[in-house]
């Protein structure tokens, strides 16, 4: 790495990672200053190649302050701005890091792991978080069918969200239910609650008993129809993306709202996030031409969903507990006759806390 990794970086983004002791706090790297505290005018005075311990590094006196920086030659190999693409990756969270799949795709390699083996060997955990993340799911398998089982499997890579379900929900047949998950109903594939702003990112079931006839279990990689609606029809994908679509749900305790599109990008079109469950689409507020274009698109993505080529059908045996991307992956599930016995449990949790369990795993793992 030469210095003209430090001449043709910009000055403010260059001194806003300064790593230095004075810049941020060495006991958890948080910056100390505000951008507005950076003198306006800034530029590189000086730079000098620094030996060290640890490997090389490059010293930039700053104009005007005279204030001293010093960066890793390594830190400047991964970071220093290109002509490239480097760093479109984002967060995670969008198609660019995915392995997008149809069923087949996935024929002979469903991801899955023992319970024993995913708490007791951080590599399987290892690659179990990371095929929720790359896949959008995960199937652990022989998990103690426990009451409440469900919310000690999310906590061994997050937090548990609370909803107006609860702590955690009952999948089975009720007396009186406030949604189709709980009778006996065929389910299409669907996202859940897409009128919860931030919707649950992560969704966990756990068979505790599947003696029905029928309720077999299905996922559609939300990500993939989407990215064949934008190949087979571009002007059916935009419209999703940019009209707003009112998600709620009511029942005697609960009122919620929620507008998002079907298909979410980010600032660079990439797919990030799919809402669709047509159970709780409300009345869309546009104009006669808009609502026009926007239902025309809005079924030609829901045939797209509804292809058998799509859809990776299994049935959940007792002690399976499938944990999914919820922004991502849609579930679905055959009829059922309701006089058989089917109990799942179910609970929510957040992207955001697995993908932390993951690079806590890898680092601890790199550092024994």
């Amino acid at each position: 790495m030469s210095s003209t990794a430090i001449t043709d970086s910009p000055a403010p983004w260059l001194r806003d990672n300064c790593p230095c002791d004075t810049c941020r706090d060495p006991r958890n790297g948080q910056k100390l200053f505000q951008i507005t505290d950076l003198p306006p005018g800034l530029a590189v005075g000086s730079v000098r190649e620094v030996p060290g311990a640890t490997g090389a590094g490059w010293e930039v006196v700053w104009e005007p302050d005279g204030h001293r920086s010093l960066y890793p030659a390594d830190w400047l190999d991964a970071h220093a701005p290109t002509g490239g693409a480097r760093g479109t990756g984002g967060d995670g969270r969008t198609e660019a890091d995915k392995e997008l799949w149809a069923a087949a795709d996935l024929a002979g390699r469903l991801p899955d792991a023992s319970w024993d083996a995913y708490v007791g060997d951080r590599a399987v955990r290892i690659h179990a978080l990371e095929s929720v993340r790359r896949l959008g799911f995960v199937l652990l398998r022989e998990v103690p069918r426990r009451d409440r089982m469900v919310l000690d499997v999310a906590e061994t890579f997050g937090f548990v969200r609370r909803t107006n379900y609860g702590e955690l929900f009952e999948v089975r047949v009720e007396p009186d239910p406030n949604n189709l998950a709980f009778t006996g109903a065929l389910i299409t594939p669907h996202t859940d609650n897409p009128y919860r702003d931030p919707v649950p990112t992560v969704q966990l079931l756990h068979c505790l008993r599947n003696e029905a006839r029928g309720g077999d279990s299905g996922l559609v990689d939300g990500f993939h129809a989407a990215a064949l609606l934008r190949r087979e029809d571009p002007r059916a994908f935009d419209v999703l993306t940019r009209v707003p679509v009112e998600f709620s749900f009511t029942d005697a305790r609960t009122e919620l709202r929620a507008q998002r599109p079907l298909i979410d990008v980010d600032p660079l079109g990439r797919i990030r996030e799919v809402r669709f469950n047509n159970r709780s689409i409300g009345t869309l507020h546009e104009s006669a031409p808009v609502l026009a274009e926007f239902y025309a698109a809005y079924r030609r993505f829901g045939e797209l969903l509804l292809r058998p080529a799509l859809r990776l059908d299994f049935r959940l045996a007792p002690g399976d507990c499938l944990i999914f991307d919820n922004t991502r992956l849609l579930h679905a599930r055959t009829a059922f006759a309701e006089s058989g016995a089917r109990h799942l449990q179910g609970a929510y949790a957040d992207l955001d806390g697995l993908g932390s369990a993951l690079a806590v795993l890898r680092r601890d793992g790199a550092a024994a």
